[in-house]
């Protein structure tokens, strides 16, 4: 399926803009006509590749939303006038126009979980369950609030992510960067400064030589090492969209050293939120388990997330299972298995949760520290030694000056 942007007149003649998700023009042009709107325009979305460019909503949008969504609705106002509001005072044109057309699919007779539906790209499968979940059980409030909760705890667990990752990130990018211009510009002008002296390449010392044969070595070779860097992009990016291939590199990554800690840690207090959230809600355990997996962010949590699915609906309890999936600490299982042999499942969650938020800051705070230094070290290192072999023939020439 695609996404359709599209522009409609309803019977008062009011123009209305959205977006829906559909097979081709036709079908949306149907679902408009069943809403009693009269289509004007359909688009199909541009996209990259395969994969669809963003929504345009962040995280932080979709926060403020809903806490101010769960206080309105809390104030007993009518679930169409907080829809309205709330549209009117988003800065974010993009999702004030999602929040128009749901609003207008509200209006016309749709729940409010079938119309969030309807923009999958802002409003996940999680995020539409829950409000499904409050709607059943007329605790729409107090889903909306605990929803908003648990979007802050995933966003602030993304940014501490992100954030340690931003500093190597910086620091490789610079290293490369200053190495390449050093090899492209600085070698071969001081190269050139050693050649007016007189002196052969037999003359500079060994370290120099080393030095400047990299230098010519890497202009040399700069064009097939572009055309190789960007047929291993291709590679990868294709490879990655292959069963296979993701699994390979998702399974990779948990094994990394430092990172793949931190990357556990993460997969473990992301399943257990989601899934303690899901639970409080109302929402039923195997349907939570498959949106705890769809929402994992790895296919090999996700697959263990199924196996302990597919026992569960076998009549199995949750501990066993989540034992032989191998991705889960035993700690984590121990203390589920308690949770389910208390009644209190979805508590025991958020506790875990909790926990491992908490570990994932520690383990984050040590990959950092521990990956500073390394690359510190190895870039200043790397031009360190440049430096050196680029300035001892400058000292030999100095020296022999000296001594006549």
């Amino acid at each position: 399926m695609s996404t359709f942007a599209w522009q409609a007149r309803s019977r008062t003649g009011e123009l209305r803009k959205g977006t829906m998700e559909a097979d081709d023009e036709a079908a949306v042009n149907a679902k408009l006509r069943q809403q009693q709107l009269s289509p004007v325009a359909v688009k199909k979305k541009r996209q990259l590749g395969s994969l669809q460019i963003g929504s345009g909503v962040t995280t932080k949008d979709l926060v403020t939303f809903t806490r101010l969504f769960a206080t309105m609705i809390d104030a007993g106002l009518p679930l169409v006038q907080c829809l309205e509001i709330l549209a009117g005072q988003q800065a974010n044109k993009v999702f004030a126009g999602v929040l128009r057309d749901v609003k207008s699919s509200v209006e016309q007779g749709a729940s409010f979980s079938e119309a969030l539906r309807r923009h999958p790209k802002v409003f996940d499968e999680l995020f539409v369950n829950l409000v499904h979940a409050g709607e059943v059980g007329g605790i729409l409030d107090t889903i909306m609030a605990r929803l908003s909760v648990y979007l802050e705890k995933r966003q602030k667990l993304v940014r501490q992510v992100r954030g340690a990752m931003v500093y190597p990130a910086i620091v490789i990018v610079v290293a490369v960067g200053v190495m390449a211009v050093l090899l492209t510009f600085v070698i071969p002008a001081f190269e050139r400064m050693f050649a007016d002296f007189g002196g052969g390449k037999e003359a500079l010392p060994k370290l120099t030589q080393v030095i400047v044969a990299l230098s010519h070595a890497f202009v040399s070779y700069l064009p097939f090492m572009i055309v190789a860097l960007v047929i291993g992009t291709v590679a990868f990016v294709y490879s990655y969209r292959t069963a296979g291939g993701k699994r390979f590199y998702h399974s990779a990554l948990l094994k990394l050293p430092l990172v793949g800690s931190v990357l556990k840690k993460i997969a473990v207090a992301r399943f257990t939120r989601t899934l303690g959230t899901l639970l409080q809600s109302g929402v039923p355990i195997l349907d939570a388990l498959d949106i705890c997996a769809r929402t994992s962010g790895n296919v090999i949590i996700e697959s263990g997330i199924q196996h302990v699915r597919q026992k569960i609906s076998e009549g199995k309890n949750m501990a066993e299972p989540l034992t032989e999936a191998g991705v889960f600490p035993d700690m984590v299982v121990q203390m589920i298995a308690v949770g389910e042999q208390t009644g209190a499942l979805d508590q025991m969650l958020n506790k875990i949760a909790d926990f491992y938020e908490e570990e994932t800051d520690i383990a984050v705070a040590a990959m950092t520290s521990a990956i500073e230094p390394i690359l510190m070290g190895g870039g200043g290192g790397m031009v360190g030694v440049v430096l050196i072999a680029m300035y001892l023939p400058i000292f030999s020439l100095a020296g022999n000056i000296k001594a006549d």
